[in-house]
């Protein structure tokens, strides 16, 4: 099967996850939009839903296609959450931000009584870190930031540039008035270690590790959709 092929795979095996009047976190990225597609199917044909969305170009595909949406304060505990992620480690802990949602992604989740990741099988790490960290940070005193960013990763014995993330010649914006520095340093050995330095900086407003989040990963490859849970702690 095509990567989208896997994606729609592993969305198809997660929507059975969902239960009618449900109120439900849906993520944002080519996979999210798959589940998206197809949960607009069941709601035509009369599954009842109301979705949270983690971006703007969330609600406006689910707007598009008929899903009903409410506002996170309208609805402050959900359900399920269902997103996609950059990278999924042996612990579940995942990557993600590389379409720019992270802080929202992240806020959603927390408030949903169950995550539910779903990817293809390329998505599977022995380790983070293999795809650029997204790190949201406030636009004032970036140079500073990105500095103590730097340092905070060194200090762990990481090394490695945090780069703006830049679009169409300008410095991306998240949907919260936010930018976002790309920190590549290869493999992540304490996730939680960098999650605590990169919290105490002031300017840093979140990261992409989703550490001890998630419920389930639903995980499609060529020859199965498998559904992987964490390891009890």
């Amino acid at each position: 099967m095509s990567q989208d092929e896997l994606k729609i795979a592993a969305a198809r095996a997660a929507l059975s996850h969902v239960e009618d009047g449900m109120k439900l976190g849906i993520g944002t990225g080519s996979t999210a939009n798959a589940f998206i597609q197809l949960l607009a199917e069941r709601v035509g044909e009369g599954l009842r839903v109301v979705g949270v969305p983690t971006s703007e170009q969330t609600a406006r595909l689910c707007l598009e296609l008929g899903v009903p949406l409410t506002a996170l304060d309208e609805a402050p505990r959900l359900d399920l959450c269902i997103d996609g992620a950059d990278e999924i480690d042996p612990n579940l802990n995942l990557t993600k931000g590389g379409g720019g949602a992270l802080l929202r992604e992240k806020i959603v989740a927390h408030a949903a009584a169950k995550f539910i990741v779903i990817a293809d099988e390329s998505k599977l790490v022995p380790a983070l870190g293999t795809f650029p960290l997204p790190i949201e940070v406030n636009p004032f005193g970036l140079e500073a930031t990105r500095r103590n960013i730097e340092d905070a990763y060194a200090a762990l014995g990481l090394s490695g540039e945090a780069r703006l993330r830049v679009r169409d010649g300008q410095p991306f914006e998240t949907d919260g008035g936010h930018i976002i520095l790309d920190a590549s340093f290869g493999h992540i050995s304490d996730p939680k270690a960098l999650s605590d330095a990169l919290h105490a900086i002031p300017g840093v407003v979140e990261h992409g590790m989703f550490i001890g989040m998630t419920s389930l990963a639903i995980v499609a490859g060529s020859e199965s959709v498998r559904v992987l849970e964490a390891p009890k702690a």
